[in-house]
Formats: C-alpha cells, sequence, structure tokens
C-alpha cells in the first residue's frame, strides 16, 4: 500500500469558485459602498416627471443630478432649482427658489415680488398663472416657483417647502445627451 502523503485542498472546480468569489467581493463591495455613500451624502440623480411647470430650462424626462453638499453648509439661494421629497409617496418636486425664510413674497401676473420689490427672473419665458400673498415666508421653508408659471403648481398651491425636504441643488442635466448642461 503506497502511503505517500494525500494533499486536499478541494476540487479545482471548488478552487476556482472561491476564488472568483473571493475577486468578486473584493471589487464590486467597494464599489457598491462607495456608490451608496455617493448617493446617499454627495450627489443623486431625479427625474423630471411634472409637466410643463419648468420649461424651456427643463422637460419631462430629463434627468439631472442633484448635489446634496452645499445646503449642509448654506440656505438655498434665490434662483437656485431644488429637488424636495413630497409626503405620501408623491413625485418629487422639482422647482426653483425664489423667496427665503422671513421674506414677504407675492406673485402678481406671474412676477415674482420680494420685500415690496420685483425680482429680475430672467429664467421665467411664461408668465402668469394665479396671483399671491403678500405673505412672510415661515422659518424653515423656501418658497418656490415653476419657470412656466401658468402651468405650474408649486408654492401658490402647495405652499412653502420645509428645509427638512429639500434632497439637493440640482446643477447638471445629463439625460438626453443632446441636452447635457450645467444648470445656470
Amino acid at each position: 500500500m503506497d502511503e505517500t502523503p494525500v494533499e486536499h485542498r478541494g476540487t479545482p472546480f471548488l478552487s476556482i469558485v472561491r476564488t472568483v468569489l473571493r475577486e468578486t467581493v473584493i471589487t464590486i463591495l467597494p464599489a457598491v459602498l462607495l456608490a451608496l455613500f455617493v448617493n446617499v451624502f454627495v450627489a443623486e440623480a431625479a427625474l423630471v416627471e411634472e409637466g410643463p411647470s419648468m420649461q424651456p430650462n427643463l422637460y419631462i424626462g430629463y434627468r439631472v443630478i442633484t448635489e446634496k453638499v452645499s445646503y449642509r453648509f448654506h440656505l438655498p439661494q434665490r434662483g437656485d432649482i431644488i429637488v424636495a421629497g413630497r409626503p405620501n409617496g408623491e413625485k418629487s418636486l422639482i422647482k426653483r427658489v425664489l423667496a427665503l425664510p422671513g421674506e414677504i413674497v407675492e406673485v402678481r401676473d406671474g412676477h415674482t415680488i420680494i420685500n415690496r420689490q420685483m425680482v429680475r427672473e430672467p429664467w421665467v419665458t411664461h408668465f402668469g398663472g394665479p396671483d399671491f400673498g403678500p405673505q412672510i415666508v415661515p422659518p424653515d421653508h423656501v418658497f418656490v416657483l415653476g419657470d412656466n408659471r401658468a402651468n405650474s403648481r408649486d408654492s401658490r398651491a402647495i405652499g412653502p417647502v420645509p428645509l427638512q425636504s429639500i434632497k439637493g441643488r440640482a446643477w447638471f442635466i445629463y439625460w438626453p445627451l443632446e441636452e447635457m448642461k450645467l444648470l445656470p
């Protein structure tokens, strides 16, 4: 009888499976964790789902990158396009910030008046829609409007948006490719 020691490390198939599994975990797990970190804390993709309210700057089906970092250091600024979560699973709100906490806001014929001063709004091409105010924007809220005022369901209808519901600032259109650009 041959008494040569036999080394047993499993079949070659199991060895290959272990190697592939280990390499997959080493490669994919960090990538997934990095993507999760970026999506939760840094940036997130958003789909424009609401009607024509932000036209001609954003159309239904556009996809934008929402950066989440800057609002950790300062309030949204007048003119920022924000993405905000809505209650009860409603679609995210994508609108432009016009009035900040404590400001008196009024909308007449689609034109915004803040603290009794008309605001210059170069992004608006379609004024109109319902009038609003004057009303003071509550603490920890912003007043948002669509760029297409005549066809926008915004703070005139739903009220001011709580700062805590803001996911971030829409800053880059990445789809459709021919419209890829930074948002002004």
